[in-house]
C-alpha cells in the first residue's frame, strides 16, 4: 500500500472512530420535543372517543385518534392517602415507592435526565414533591404550584427564575386549568432555541374541590351522568381507609343525588380542562413544532366517584388504579390501542427509550415503545397493587385478587366476565385454586419488588364499620357553595 493512500486510510479510520463515540446528548438538536399534559384524579373511563358517551372530551378524542392509547395502565399503589405524591414519585423516578421516598432524595428524575443531555426543561402546575427536587429538574417554570390540592379559582402559584429561585409568590389570576394551559402557550410560543425542549404541565383538575367554572357544571347538571354500574350506598367492609378526607367529601350513605351531582361537576372539570388542551394543541400546532414534538396525555390515578360506595383514590379497585395514558408523536401509530398492563413508571424508560437516553440506574419500569412498533405484545404478564399495609393486589389477565391484610379479608374477581368488580368469588369453593394461584403470584411480587407486607394478622381489626350518619366537616379548599351544597354549612 502507498503511503498517500495508507495515510487515506487512518484519516478515515479516524473518522469513523470520532463519530462513533460522540456521546448521543451532542445529538439533542435532532431529539423529538416532549409535552408531558398530566391530569389529577381522572379515572380511565372519562374520555368519550374510549367508551364513554356521557362525557365531552373532544380535545382528549383527537389525541386517542392521533396516537396510540394503553388501556391497561396503572398507578403502582401507594404508600399514602394522598396517593398523587407517591405516584408522581414514582413517575418522575422511574422507581415504585418502595424505592424512592415522597422528595426524591437522592434518584436522578425525569426532568434532570432530559436537562443534562441537552433538553431545555419547563414546568407549569402541581408540583408536588418539594421545591429541591423541581429545581433540580426544571431550569424554567411558570405558575407553578407547590402542593397538593387547592380551590381552582384561588391556587397559590410561584414562577422559577434564572438561577433556579422560585419567586413571584401569588394567587394566580385565572382558573387553574386556564392559568396552566396559559402558561403552557406563552412557553411554546415565545421558544425560539434549537435545543429540544420536555414541557410538562401538570393541572390540578379534575381533582376536588370539584368546582369546574358554573358553566361546565350546568352543562352536566342539565343532563346528568348515569350512577356508577358499581354503586353502592356504602363499601361493604373496612378496607382502611373509609374515613379518610376524600370519603367525607358525601354523606353515608351515599345518595343517588348527591353521586350524579357530584359526577357532574367531576366532568364538568374534565370538559373545562379538555378545553384548556385544545388550547395548548393550537399553540404548538402554531410553533411549527408539531411534527417534532412526542405527546403525552396521562393521569397521577383514578378516583371512585360513587363506585364501591367510595369516592376517592384510596383502594385497589380498577376505578381506582387505572389511568390514562396516550402517547402521540411521530412514528407512532395513529388509533392504535394496546391491553397491555402498563404503569406510570414506565414513562421514563419509554422516554429513553425513544431519544436514545441511556436508563439511570435500575429502573422498575419498562420502555412501551416496542409495543406501539409491534415487537412486542407486552412488558409484563401481571400487575401487583400495593396500599400501604391495609391491601395487596395482584391481576392477570382474568383473574383479580385484592388481599386486606388488617382484617383477613380477600376478594376474588372474574374480569373477563365482571370487569366492574361487582361480584367477589373468593368464597365460591370451584374458585379456591384460583385464590391459591395468585397468593403465589402476589408474594412472588413482593419478593420482587421488595415488599414485605404480611397477608395477614395474628390479631385482626373488626371488619365490619357502619358510617351511616357519621359527622363530617369540609377541608379549608372546599368554596362556600359546596360548603352548603354538600355539609350544609353557610358561613
Amino acid at each position: 500500500m502507498s503511503k498517500p493512500l495508507f495515510r487515506s486510510v487512518l484519516l478515515i479510520l479516524g473518522a469513523l472512530m470520532i463519530w462513533t463515540s460522540v456521546p448521543a446528548s451532542s445529538n439533542a438538536a435532532e431529539r423529538l420535543n416532549i409535552l408531558f399534559l398530566f391530569a389529577d384524579d381522572q379515572r380511565a373511563d372519562t374520555i368519550a372517543a374510549q367508551g364513554n358517551p356521557n362525557i365531552q372530551t373532544p380535545n382528549l378524542d383527537r389525541l386517542v385518534g392521533e396516537g396510540f392509547s394503553f388501556r391497561a395502565n396503572y398507578c403502582f399503589g401507594s404508600n399514602s392517602g394522598a396517593v398523587c405524591i407517591p405516584s408522581r414519585a414514582m413517575l418522575m423516578s422511574g422507581r415504585t415507592w418502595l424505592k424512592v421516598d415522597h422528595n426524591l432524595t437522592g434518584v436522578k428524575i425525569l426532568p434532570e435526565l432530559l436537562r443534562e443531555n441537552g433538553y431545555t426543561t419547563f414546568v407549569t402546575g402541581k408540583w408536588h414533591n418539594q421545591a429541591p427536587a423541581l429545581l433540580r429538574g426544571f431550569e424554567r417554570g411558570k405558575s407553578v404550584f407547590l402542593g397538593g390540592m387547592a380551590d381552582h379559582t384561588q391556587v397559590q402559584v410561584q414562577d422559577i427564575a434564572e438561577g433556579g429561585r422560585l419567586v413571584n409568590k401569588r394567587t394566580a389570576s385565572k382558573f387553574s386549568s386556564e392559568e396552566f394551559a396559559d402558561a403552557m402557550v406563552d412557553f411554546l410560543d415565545g421558544y425560539q432555541e434549537e435545543a429540544p425542549f420536555f414541557a410538562y404541565a401538570a393541572f390540578t383538575a379534575p381533582h376536588d374541590p370539584r368546582n369546574p367554572p358554573e358553566a361546565y357544571r350546568e352543562q352536566y347538571y342539565r343532563n346528568l351522568p348515569p350512577l356508577p354500574k358499581n354503586f353502592l350506598p356504602q363499601h361493604p367492609f373496612d378496607n382502611g381507609n373509609l374515613v379518610i378526607r376524600d370519603e367525607a367529601l358525601a354523606g353515608w350513605p351515599r345518595t343517588k343525588e348527591v353521586v350524579q351531582s357530584q359526577l357532574a361537576e367531576y366532568y364538568g372539570l374534565i370538559t373545562h380542562l379538555d378545553e384548556q388542551i385544545g388550547r395548548i394543541l393550537k399553540a404548538l400546532e402554531k410553533s411549527g413544532r408539531a411534527d417534532k414534538t412526542l405527546i403525552i396525555y396521562s393521569a397521577d390515578h383514578g378516583l371512585a366517584i360513587g363506585s364501591h360506595g367510595l369516592l376517592g383514590k384510596q383502594s385497589l379497585y380498577e376505578h381506582s388504579m387505572k389511568c390514562p395514558l396516550i402517547f402521540v408523536g411521530p412514528g407512532i401509530p395513529k388509533g392504535g390501542s394496546s391491553d397491555a398492563f402498563t404503569y406510570l413508571f414506565d414513562i421514563l424508560p419509554t422516554l429513553c427509550s425513544v431519544t436514545g437516553i441511556a436508563e439511570p440506574g435500575e429502573l422498575a419500569g419498562h420502555s412501551l415503545e416496542p409495543i406501539w412498533l409491534g415487537k412486542q405484545s407486552m412488558v409484563r404478564n401481571s400487575v401487583f397493587l400495593p396500599y400501604g399495609n391495609v391491601m395487596r393486589s395482584v391481576r392477570d389477565e382474568q383473574w383479580k385478587l385484592i388481599s386486606y391484610p388488617q382484617i383477613n379479608h380477600r376478594q376474588l374477581f372474574d374480569l373477563k366476565n365482571d370487569p366492574l368488580e361487582l361480584h367477589d368469588l373468593a368464597g365460591d369453593p370451584d374458585r379456591t385454586g384460583d385464590v391459591t394461584r395468585l397468593l403465589t403470584l402476589t408474594r412472588a411480587w413482593q419478593q420482587k419488588v421488595g415488599d414485605t407486607q404480611p397477608l395477614t394478622t395474628d390479631h385482626p381489626k373488626p371488619m365490619h364499620l357502619d358510617l351511616t350518619g357519621r359527622k363530617r366537616q369540609p377541608d379549608n379548599a372546599q368554596p362556600d357553595w359546596i360548603r352548603a351544597k354538600y355539609f350544609g354549612l353557610n358561613d
